[in-house]
Formats: C-alpha cells, sequence, structure tokens
C-alpha cells in the first residue's frame, strides 16, 4: 500500500527534500510531465500531437520517401517548440544535485533537450528516446544538425543524406518501431539497480522497457518516489507520492543545501 500522497506543494517540497538528505546515489526516471511546465506538450496525451495524426513509424521512415518528408517536417515543428523553452525549476534542481554527486544518473524519456540545457553533465545523462536537437546517418552514425536537414530539404525537395557514406539522415529520435539502444537501456538498468533512492518524475510509467525501471530499483532496495499528477500503476509501490506540480515543488529546493 502506498504509504503517503502528498498534494500539498509545501508538504511534497519537504518529503522530497527529507528524501533526497539521507539519500546517498540518487537516479532520476523523468517524463512528459517534467517539461510541461515550460510550455512542452505531452504528446501521448488527449489533445497530444499523437491523438491528432498518425506516428510516422521506423519501417515507413526507411521505405518511403513522403513518409520522411512528413517526418522532417514535424521534427523542424518541434524543434522551434524546444527551443523556445526553457528549463524550469526541476530542471534546474536535478542539474544541481547531478552537479554536485548527490544524482547519479538522470533517465529522460523526453526529446525536448532540457536537462541538457539546464546542466545536467552528458556523462550522467541518458536519454533513453533519443533527443530532438540534432539527427544522425542511420548508417554510419555521423551527426548532423537539424538545420541542415532543413536547408537540403528546401534546397533539394528531398530528404537529407549523410555526405560521408550517402545513409538516411534521420532526426536521433527513437521512432515507433525502432529499436531502443541497447547499451542506454542497459546502463539505466545498473543506475537502477545500483540506487537507494529512485525517484520517478512526470511519467505515467506505461511505456515499457523503460517504466521497468523503478521496479528494478525497488526490487534491489531503493526507495521509491514517484510524482505524476495522474495515478500509475506503480504509485503502490512507492513510499510516497506526489501529486504536485513539479516546477512549483522544486522551486522551494533551489536555494536549499541537499
Amino acid at each position: 500500500m502506498t504509504r503517503r500522497i502528498l498534494s500539498e506543494t509545501t508538504s511534497a517540497s519537504d518529503a522530497l527534500l527529507d528524501a533526497l538528505r539521507s539519500a546517498g546515489r540518487v537516479v532520476v526516471f523523468t517524463g512528459a510531465g517534467i517539461s510541461t511546465e515550460s510550455g512542452i506538450p505531452d504528446f501521448r496525451s488527449t489533445g497530444g500531437m499523437w491523438s491528432r495524426m498518425e506516428p510516422i513509424l521506423y519501417d515507413a521512415f526507411l521505405t518511403s520517401e513522403d513518409a520522411r518528408l512528413t517526418d522532417w517536417q514535424r521534427r523542424f515543428d518541434m524543434a522551434e517548440r524546444f527551443a523556445a523553452a526553457e528549463p524550469n525549476a526541476a530542471h534546474r534542481v536535478i542539474a544541481r544535485l547531478a552537479q554536485e554527486g548527490k544524482v547519479t544518473t538522470v533517465v529522460t524519456q523526453n526529446i525536448d533537450g532540457l536537462h541538457a540545457r539546464a546542466g545536467v553533465p552528458r556523462d550522467k545523462l541518458i536519454e533513453i528516446h533519443g533527443a530532438g536537437d540534432h539527427a544522425r546517418c542511420l548508417d554510419c552514425g555521423k551527426r548532423h544538425e537539424i538545420a541542415e536537414a532543413k536547408h537540403a530539404i528546401e534546397t533539394t525537395g528531398a530528404a537529407p543524406r549523410c555526405a560521408d557514406c550517402g545513409g538516411l539522415v534521420k532526426a536521433a529520435i527513437i521512432s515507433f518501431g525502432e529499436p531502443m539502444p541497447q547499451d542506454d537501456l542497459e546502463a539505466a538498468m545498473r543506475a537502477a539497480v545500483e540506487a537507494d533512492l529512485f525517484l520517478a518524475l512526470g511519467t505515467s510509467l506505461v511505456v515499457y522497457p523503460a517504466a521497468a525501471l523503478p521496479q528494478l530499483a525497488r526490487e534491489a532496495g531503493a526507495r521509491l518516489v514517484i510524482a505524476s499528477r495522474a495515478p500509475t500503476e506503480q504509485d503502490q509501490d512507492a513510499d510516497f507520492v506526489v501529486r504536485t506540480p513539479l516546477a512549483a515543488t522544486f522551486a522551494a529546493l533551489e536555494q536549499v543545501k541537499i
């Protein structure tokens, strides 16, 4: 049974502070709910992108030029939205704790790049679904910039290809039907089982295999805190559940030594 459900911001902030101060190795796992307060919509919720249009499947991207061009236009729109957003207090506090060593790993399902922009060190950040701020060649892996891809399409009318090897260039995001990078998943699993506190923030915990990370941490002995505005199927396993807005909850911790 869940011990506590906290729906008042001050109580939630105090509980998080106590949990963080008593922990030695903290792993943070984030979903769309941490970024909605920065103005980035939850693409899966009612009214979100995937409720209004069909996603471009990975196989379609590989085989159809029309699908590739449609996918790229969506990525350009997303990149503009991401660039206009700013990390909020939750991103900033997590970044500070990662810099200070309290947080050992940040695993995010988000593709908005806000954790990196907030200052989470790259060696502590696992963007398990990729990142929307750049692209990569599917054959040789070379990094390409989104602006380069946009210029290529505007100039040629065709989806971009790698100048080095001729391979398809795709936004560095894990598409529907695309295998998740095994190295990233294994690194996230290792971090989860080594944690003594696991914070699941702004995630519905329905997208597997990533949603199994809190369960792994709990089974290995970590305390589990879930912060989600809506109930999740794992709430009953948490030490406590936070229902308050994440930015406001973490704002109280910005000037506090942890």
